[in-house]
């Protein structure tokens, strides 16, 4: 079962609390509320980000915030209503490295299973390549060559796999 369950607890139709049972015909366990029977679904979260490119280098920013603070990634965060991935990904670059990115192409989907994220990823450029560090979300910002990425410092499993494939698919 995963963690998730156990963080609902009241029936956001009426009020009542979640038990755990398993739900025919699906076979699996669920939250379901003791009074109406309604079924809480607890389906992964979408985040969106950007691998941003500029003259041959990846932009990486320490994050300020748990999880993993102080640790490397690219700019990302959770898809709100209303807008596509794409758009999301754009969206938190700007936000949080203040660049204005071009998305050039889907870089890859990866999924945090145990946290219940998917991570759209996509590869863009910025024409401009003075990156600032938004004090809520980051510690620091660096551009960095593939052989110098910090592989060991990176915020995330989906973070390296998705720079492994950046660099692969850039013959570095």
């Amino acid at each position: 079962m995963p963690e998730r369950l156990a963080e609902a607890r009241y029936c956001q139709v009426c009020g009542r609390y979640l038990i755990e049972r398993v739900v025919e015909p699906e076979g699996r366990a669920r939250l379901q509320c003791e009074g109406c029977g309604f079924v809480h679904y607890l389906n992964p979260r979408v985040v969106a980000a950007v691998i941003i490119e500029h003259n041959g280098r990846v932009l990486l920013q320490q994050r300020a915030m748990e999880p993993s603070r102080g640790l490397w990634t690219f700019p990302g965060g959770f898809l709100e209503i209303g807008e596509t991935p794409e758009e999301g990904a754009v969206r938190e670059a700007k936000e949080e490295v203040g660049l204005d990115v071009s998305v050039r192409s889907l870089q890859g989907i990866y999924t945090r299973r145990r946290h219940g994220i998917v991570l759209v990823v996509y590869s863009g450029t910025s024409a401009r390549g003075d990156a600032k560090v938004a004090d809520w979300e980051s510690l620091a910002v660096r551009w960095c060559a593939p052989g110098e990425i910090p592989w060991g410092e990176l915020a995330f499993e989906t973070t390296e796999e998705a720079l492994r494939e950046w660099v692969r698919a850039r013959g570095a």
